[in-house]
This record gives structure tokens, C-alpha cells and sequence, in this order.
């Protein structure tokens, strides 16, 4: 009798879990016939032509796009947290645009050089930044780039980007940059 009511206590509780998930599914969703707004122009129609681009679009650029400032393609620094590897969100979306770029321009190289602050043994900061570095490289390969388009390279705390012995500097310390070859 008592192993039918876990039985049952078990169904049930597993049915309750089951209509919360589908009533949290469809929650906020937008039908199917929903109009989506058009914001990838400048207003006024003047720029680069780089701010209307999808994603995708950016393996169609040629390389100036890597000098222009109007570009994601022009950010290539990417920075982390403290004693972390993990990419934030907006990272991600510039990290997007490079993969399209490269997968575009198989003909491209990148090297990404991982850098720490100062804090941390020599060997603890070398291996810090081969996983920045790493988790830069997952993430464009997910994204499209084959892999050997992409070399992995951690200077540690060797080669700061900015002096100085507080926050303001270690921050700017913490990062990957993307540098481009080939061709």
C-alpha cells in the first residue's frame, strides 16, 4: 500500500512538473504572423554600411573592415574577470562577428594571445591565459572557424597593456586579443 501511494504521490508530482513547464513554455511568446521592426539602417541613411549588417554578413567584408571603427570587426580585444575565463554576453556578439569574418576569408589567420594581471604565480598566469585564450577559440569554432585558422598563444602577465599596480589596470590586463594573418 504504501509503495502504490509513492507510486502515486510520484505521478502526480511529475504531471504538476510537467503542465508548470509547458504554461512557462509558452509564456511571452510572439505568434507566428508577428511583424518584426527594421532597425539595421542608420537613420538618415549615412554611415560606413558596416551598422546594417547582419552577423552573417560580415564574412562579405573585405579586410578594411578590420580598421574601420563603425565595425565590431575593429574591436579585437576581448577582457575577462578576475581570475576568469568565461565570455560575457557582449564578448559573444563580437566574438559572432569575427567567426562570420573568418569563416568568410578561409584564406585568414588569427592568433589569440591570452593575458592575466599581475597577480598570480608565473605558471598560474600562463595557464590562466591558455584558458582564455581556449575558451576565445571554442567559441569561434562553434561559431564556423576551422580550426586551423585559429593558434592559441598565452603570454601570462608578460606583456601588460597597461602599467600600474590597482584595478584600473589589472582590468585592462585581463583580456584576449585577436591579431590577423595570412592571407
Amino acid at each position: 500500500m504504501k509503495q502504490q501511494m509513492k507510486m502515486w504521490s510520484g505521478l502526480v508530482l511529475a504531471f504538476g512538473l510537467v503542465l508548470t513547464l509547458s504554461a512557462c513554455g509558452t509564456r511571452g511568446k510572439a505568434p507566428l504572423d508577428a511583424t518584426v521592426e527594421d532597425r539595421g539602417s542608420s537613420a538618415g541613411g549615412a554611415g560606413t554600411g558596416t551598422e546594417a549588417l547582419g552577423v552573417q554578413d560580415y564574412g562579405r567584408l573585405g579586410m578594411e573592415a578590420l580598421q574601420d571603427p563603425a565595425s565590431p570587426l575593429y574591436q579585437r580585444v576581448v577582457y575577462f574577470e578576475f581570475d576568469s575565463s568565461t565570455l560575457s554576453e557582449a564578448d559573444q556578439e563580437i566574438l559572432a562577428a569575427h567567426a562570420a569574418f573568418l569563416a568568410g576569408h578561409p584564406e585568414l589567420t588569427v592568433a589569440l594571445e591570452g593575458h592575466t594581471d599581475e597577480r598570480g604565480s608565473r605558471e598560474y598566469n600562463i595557464g590562466l591565459g591558455e584558458s582564455r585564450g581556449q575558451a576565445v577559440r571554442r567559441q569561434l569554432e562553434f561559431q564556423g572557424v576551422r580550426p586551423d585558422q585559429i593558434r592559441v598563444v598565452s603570454y601570462g602577465e608578460e606583456r601588460p597593456a597597461a602599467d600600474g599596480h590597482d584595478e584600473s589596470a589589472w582590468r585592462l590586463n585581463r583580456r584576449v586579443e585577436l591579431v590577423y594573418g595570412g592571407q
